[in-house]
């Protein structure tokens, strides 16, 4: 198959294929705010075991009380997601996709509580978690590379509607294998998946050529006033509840805006926040080099990885700014960023 052998890697899946042999019910569930990773590895993940163990009951769960982001509607078995919320049973198994820490599972955390076993598939870093069995590989470019291991494991044939939702996983955690996690393991775990019927262009014209008017438009806003500081090397802008009413663009079409600031020459770390209901400011986070963005987000509650991360935070955006920008300083460690008074410049 071309990839390489890790034993560990197999045992773990052994482990895990072992709780969903021993369970009727499962629950799949990504992190809230959920992107083409947590959802097209889900949706992977949920088919596979249904093409394994034909007998089981699995239930792919959203950790939000909202939809599919609409630029992953397209994938196969989108339009079978269930909220977490509605979900009222006791699974014997739930399976954590795309995060390790628990609390980020948001409304699916209830439904962990009751479930019988927990199994984490992950690509994050973790110090600790509640998995009884599971795979956590910070070195694997997405969690769709890890679930298509796990395919090829179990022996399942991929099927295109697995291999396009796997490959929707892959490209949008590489960046469309732009950034730094873009391995050779990817593109031959991506090869393998247009080989089994993937879409490239599908994936591309859905995910990156697809955007409303009311999308352009608030993209126009955020480009308007991306600022920089720290000598150029760190960019950041932001998008208000203000402008999504006034443009129309919804809340899950702003997770492309990251890439916008990202593309600013010169920058090293891209910073996009944008105003969530509830009094609250969701940060994403991209490292062009090899400042550790996750540390940053961490301190905050979120997480991710080395090059990606991202956190939700109570307050405003000037408010989330003035804590955050400090860190980022610190992180790219500039010497001239301070002028005679020691503000920023």
């Amino acid at each position: 198959m071309g990839l390489t052998s890790n034993r560990e890697q197999e045992e773990a899946f052994a482990d895990i294929a072992r709780l969903i042999e021993a369970s009727d019910e499962v629950a799949i569930c990504a992190h809230t705010s959920p992107d083409g990773d947590a959802i097209g590895s889900g949706l992977a993940l949920g088919m596979i075991i249904r093409r394994a163990w034909p007998q089981k009951r699995v239930w792919n769960l959203l950790a939000d009380d909202a939809p599919v982001p609409s630029i992953y509607a397209f994938l196969p078995g989108a339009d079978q997601m269930v909220r977490a919320c509605a979900y009222q049973g006791r699974p014997d198994l739930f399976v954590s996709v795309d995060l390790s820490v628990d609390a980020r599972l948001n409304d699916g955390e209830a439904v962990l509580a009751r479930s019988r076993h927990h199994a984490i598939i992950d690509h994050h870093p973790c110090l600790s978690h509640t998995g009884e069995a599971f795979v956590i590989r910070p070195s694997a470019a997405a969690s769709g590379v890890i679930v298509t291991e796990l395919a090829l494991f179990l022996g399942v044939r991929l099927d295109a509607a697995m291999a396009q939702c796997l490959f929707c996983a892959i490209v949008t955690d590489t960046g469309r294998f732009q950034y730094q996690n873009a391995d050779p393991e990817s593109f031959q775990v991506a090869s393998l998946l247009v080989d089994a019927g993937a879409s490239p262009s599908e994936v591309s014209l859905n995910v990156y050529q697809s955007f409303s008017l009311s999308y352009l438009h608030l993209e126009s806003a955020v480009m308007g006033r991306i600022t920089t500081f720290a000598g150029g090397k760190i960019a950041y802008s932001y998008a208000t509840q203000e402008d999504l009413e006034r443009t129309g663009a919804s809340l899950d079409e702003c997770d492309g805006l990251i890439d916008v600031v990202r593309s600013v020459a010169g920058s090293e770390v891209a910073l996009f926040l944008k105003e969530i209901p509830g009094g609250q400011v969701r940060g994403n986070l991209r490292s062009k080099t090899t400042h550790d963005v996750s540390s940053v987000a961490a301190s905050l509650g979120g997480g991710g990885h080395v090059a990606a991360a991202g956190f939700t935070v109570d307050g405003t955006v000037d408010e989330t700014l003035a804590t955050v920008l400090p860190k980022l300083r610190d992180l790219v460690d500039v010497s001239d960023w301070r002028d005679g008074t020691g503000s920023l410049q």
